[in-house]
């Protein structure tokens, strides 16, 4: 059956939430579906915030919502369940658990969303200053040595990005009243990557698992079923990531560009020369220490 997603951006709001609850709302447990929520999200509903309730969150936060944004916190804003994460020793075989929230409550999650909302510079600083050596070509040919003066011209710099409020985990929508659509970034330090170039395109990606939105297709070489996106939500990735060559972000567009993990954001090829699909994360610009040593290694992840 040919899948219908809503092109106006109300009906799709309301389409995620009917489609979601309902998903949501059959017990994992005694379900004969062969596809599943998880146990920790059965009985899950959205709570969507009040115009009151958005307008007294832009005070206390000092922002602005876009009206996208402000959209989707009437309609779906974030869930009543906590979302559970387990963990399992590699030494010892403990298992562990960790709760957190399934899409930002901004009623009830203030404090973390403050914490969060300081992620994006303290992060990206401490592959400044850290192991990556991030040093973007409009900060100068040479990459000073002290640390000071890194932060300093670093902070001058991050000053000038549109404001980044988060959505969900290290998701953050790039809050630019001047722009049309406001894409959302999933930010892990300098490794930056475009997620979504819209609410509507983000939210098929963060949601496909709760939407269904796979067919499972059979292998006969491998003799094993996949996932493989439906092709209604496939093609509207390829329309949003194939026109992103047209698009342009207000300054931390260089920091995604910087690694070539985020060059596919704006349609470009991987610049890596490499044979196969696992390709190294590495530098597009490489400055000059003030020693006149150069230094190109690929992308160190962070447990930050």
């Amino acid at each position: 059956m040919k899948l219908h997603i809503p092109e106006d951006y109300t009906e799709f709001l309301y389409w995620i939430k009917e489609t979601t609850e309902a998903f949501w709302s059959k017990n994992p447990e005694t379900s004969e579906d062969d596809f599943v929520c998880e146990d920790w999200a059965y009985g899950a509903k959205w709570l969507g915030m009040t115009e009151e309730e958005i307008d007294q969150t832009e005070k206390e936060f000092n922002l602005k919502f876009t009206q996208e944004h402000r959209q989707f916190l009437k309609i779906l804003h974030a869930i009543d369940k906590k979302e559970v994460y387990t963990y399992e020793d590699d030494e010892t075989g403990e298992v562990t658990s960790q709760e957190s929230s399934f899409f930002y409550n901004w009623i009830t999650d203030k404090e973390e969303i403050k914490d969060t909302m300081y992620w994006p510079y303290k992060t990206m600083l401490s592959d400044v200053k850290g192991t990556n050596r991030v040093w973007l070509k409009s900060w100068g040919n040479i990459r000073p040595k002290s640390d000071e003066t890194k932060e300093k011209i670093f902070s001058e710099w991050f000053e000038k990005i549109p404001k980044l409020i988060p959505v969900y985990a290290h998701r953050f929508i790039v809050s630019n009243h001047n722009n049309t659509q406001n894409p959302v970034l999933s930010i892990r330090g300098s490794d930056t990557i475009v997620y979504g170039w819209n609410m509507r395109h983000y939210l098929l990606r963060e949601l496909e698992e709760h939407l269904n939105l796979f067919d499972d297709v059979y292998d006969k070489e491998d003799e094993e079923w996949y996932p493989e996106r439906k092709p209604e939500v496939q093609k509207i990735h390829d329309v949003e990531f194939g026109t992103a060559k047209t698009k342009s972000i207000p300054v931390i567009e260089e920091m995604i560009l910087y690694w070539s993990s985020g060059w596919s954001s704006f349609g470009k090829e991987n610049p890596n020369k490499v044979e196969g699909s696992l390709q190294p994360i590495t530098k597009t610009f490489v400055a000059q220490d003030e020693d006149g040593e150069h230094n190109d290694q690929q992308k160190q992840f962070n447990s930050f």
